[in-house]
């Protein structure tokens, strides 16, 4: 089988819908679950820390019509997921929908991308919040060595990627 035609290869649907009736795995998530990894990633440092910030030193009123603009796109985006959704009656992610219909590859790079999603997201978030404490812990009077409390890579004058020495 060539490389292309394996690319696109999909998965008929009672295939799939064998595999999540016969698999050993369950699911363990709920929809509560996974909507509130989605808003712990925007609330967290999204909204309390870093939207503040930037508001102050970088766009002023504007930042407040990106996020109605951000808001709409993923309002869309649920209503994408929906349709998709009610189309194929089998449990599933994008991953899932994305192999039925499109193919092996696409539903890789759906996947990988999801991964990519949710560890910046993450990392955001950490940033966001690892700030925060240290500004608090700074306003008390005390702090973390900056072995702990700074990246190990930094920018020099001549953007070039250098080690902090932290």
């Amino acid at each position: 089988m060539g490389v292309v035609k394996h690319a696109k290869r999909v998965k008929p649907l009672h295939l799939i819908q064998h595999e999540i009736d016969s698999a050993e795995l369950h699911q363990t998530l709920t929809a509560l679950s996974l909507t509130s990894i989605g808003v712990g990633s925007v609330v967290g440092a999204g909204i309390f820390v870093l939207t503040g910030q930037a508001a102050a030193k970088y766009a002023g009123p504007a930042l407040s019509l990106s996020f109605i603009i951000s808001s709409v796109a993923c309002f869309l985006t649920g209503l994408c997921y929906a349709e998709l959704s009610s189309a194929l009656p089998v449990t599933g992610s994008a991953y899932a929908y994305t192999y039925v219909m499109v193919g092996e590859f696409p539903a890789w790079v759906v996947g990988l991308c999801l991964t990519l999603e949710y560890l910046f997201s993450a990392a955001a978030v950490a940033v966001g919040w690892s700030g925060a404490i240290q500004e608090f812990m700074h306003d008390l009077g005390t702090g973390l060595p900056k072995s702990l409390s700074s990246s190990p890579l930094r920018l020099n004058a001549n953007d070039e990627l250098e080690l902090s020495g932290a």
